[in-house]
């Protein structure tokens, strides 16, 4: 004996003309038409090899089997609801994980949370930090705010915020500060410059940019992570290379200077999330973001 259940549509039409009493009444709820009903009434009892329905007058009348059925479906049909609504309530109750590096959380995000929080009330953000490691394909995480050059991934919706610019900034600490503030960029070319090993490529980035060729830069000390490598140039311990935004604050309270200001690289800051998972609070997260940039541009 077959065990396959009958086509889900069926069931449905079925389950609204039970509970209603009334094809035409079931149509509607459903939004087909009286014939779409009648039909899938049909391919039911075919399905089943029995009637469900008798004619009564000038309407319906459930035979036993209908009655069955009715019982039945209207229970699975409630019980299906109710877990769909909770689902939907617990979706909707889920805070929002956004990934980001640490230094950007640390030096530009954290700094603007408070109005964040006030301004997208019903976002509920949830935070978390990485460097490197930070997958939005990954479970447990909804979006990812990060530098990076395109072209995109297929599978990513990416809303881009804005172009990224990078520029060597120092402390007014840092020993070499006088004679370094007024000269030429390739002054840099002799001093001993702060790195990380997550950003390899921005000292030869800015320097092409620059006319200088990257192998007459030296590197001094390293540091794994950019939020470290940007506490040392504020400590005085040399000159390091930077995203504009993860320093602004510090250059406009005079704790970092950029005396050869900033260019703009191939680089975007932009929110990814998964296509398969997109979420409308992204993009209110997105134009918040966007509308944040304009508001202290970068």
């Amino acid at each position: 004996m077959s065990r396959n259940l009958p086509p889900l549509n069926a069931l449905r039409a079925f389950e609204a003309t039970a509970r209603l009493n009334s094809v035409s009444q079931a149509a509607e709820q459903l939004h087909v038409t009286h014939g779409a009903v009648s039909r899938q009434l049909k391919v039911l009892e075919e399905h089943l090899g029995v009637s469900l329905f008798i004619k009564d007058g000038r309407g319906l009348k459930l035979t036993d089997s209908g009655v069955r059925l009715r019982d039945v479906s209207a229970e699975a049909f409630e019980r299906l609801r109710d877990v769909c609504a909770e689902l939907t309530q617990a979706s909707a109750d889920a805070p929002f994980v956004l990934g980001c590096s640490g230094s950007l959380l640390a030096r530009w995000l954290i700094p603007r949370l408070g109005r964040l929080n006030a301004d997208l009330p019903d976002l509920r953000l949830h935070l978390s930090a990485g460097d490197g490691d930070l997958d939005p394909r990954r479970p447990g995480l909804d979006a990812l705010l990060l530098f990076a050059e395109p072209p995109w991934p297929a599978d990513m919706q990416v809303f881009e915020l804005a172009s990224e610019r990078i520029g060597p900034v120092m402390s007014p600490r840092f020993a070499g500060y006088e004679r370094l503030r007024q000269a030429p960029a390739a002054a840099l070319c002799s001093e001993a410059l702060l790195h990380t090993t997550s950003r390899p490529q921005a000292w030869p980035s800015w320097a092409q940019q620059h006319g200088i060729a990257p192998g007459a830069l030296k590197h001094g000390q390293g540091f794994e992570h950019l939020y470290y490598l940007l506490e040392a140039a504020v400590a005085g311990l040399g000159v390091a290379i930077a995203p504009q935004p993860l320093v602004a604050e510090d250059v406009r309270a005079g704790r970092l200077v950029a005396p050869w200001g900033f260019s703009e690289t191939p680089a975007h800051l932009a929110l990814w999330l998964p296509k398969r998972a997109a979420d409308g609070r992204a993009g209110q997260l997105a134009q918040w973001l966007k509308a944040e940039l304009v508001r202290q541009p970068l």
